[in-house]
């Protein structure tokens, strides 16, 4: 099965996000999201995005910030993100989409993630029971579906902070000297 298209929309109503999984075209699965369940959804897309060999070799903790930040705006100018307008054009009828997971949107409750190898990471959205989605996801993928879920909570005004670890800049604040290469 291959992924062609993921979104995030914050539900107002229902003050959830719903991620849309498109996938070959015709089949969709609907998944909602807490505010909770992003909190640890965001924690867990870190702890991927950390866990590339060329960041976790870094002993340095500034130097990982800086590779993870370098890494995830290398990958989003790699992903293609929609814009606001493609989102809201109106596209004619669509067509009707097989929804394995039932038509209305499953409601989250566990997130497994693990790196499935340098490149690709895995990523379990699953209710307290049943099944859930299991997405392989790349690296521009992963940094995608992360800005996608920043836009979204922007939108919701959860009062969260998704952000990615920043380098230090200036000094050290213990004042210890630094080893410059």
């Amino acid at each position: 099965m291959r992924l062609e298209k993921i979104r995030v929309d914050f539900e107002p109503e229902q003050d959830r996000l719903v991620m849309r999984i498109l996938v070959d075209g015709q089949t969709e699965v609907l998944l909602w999201l807490t505010r909770r369940c992003v909190k640890r959804l965001w924690l867990a897309m870190l702890q991927l995005a950390e866990g590339k060999p060329e960041i976790q070799r870094q002993a340095d903790p500034e130097a990982r910030s800086a590779i993870l930040q370098f890494a995830h705006e290398k990958a989003l100018r790699e992903v293609q993100l929609s814009t606001r307008e493609e989102q809201t054009a109106p596209q004619g009828p669509q067509p009707p989409r097989d929804r394995p997971l039932g038509e209305a949107p499953l409601l989250i409750m566990r997130i497994q993630a693990r790196r499935v190898d340098a490149e690709r990471s895995l990523l379990a959205l699953l209710p307290a029971e049943g099944q859930g989605a299991h997405l392989t996801l790349g690296d521009s993928l992963l940094h995608g579906l992360m800005r996608l879920t920043q836009a979204a909570v922007e939108k919701a005004e959860w009062d969260l902070r998704l952000e990615l670890p920043k380098p230090a800049l200036g000094a050290s604040e213990t004042g210890a000297s630094r080893v410059l290469n």
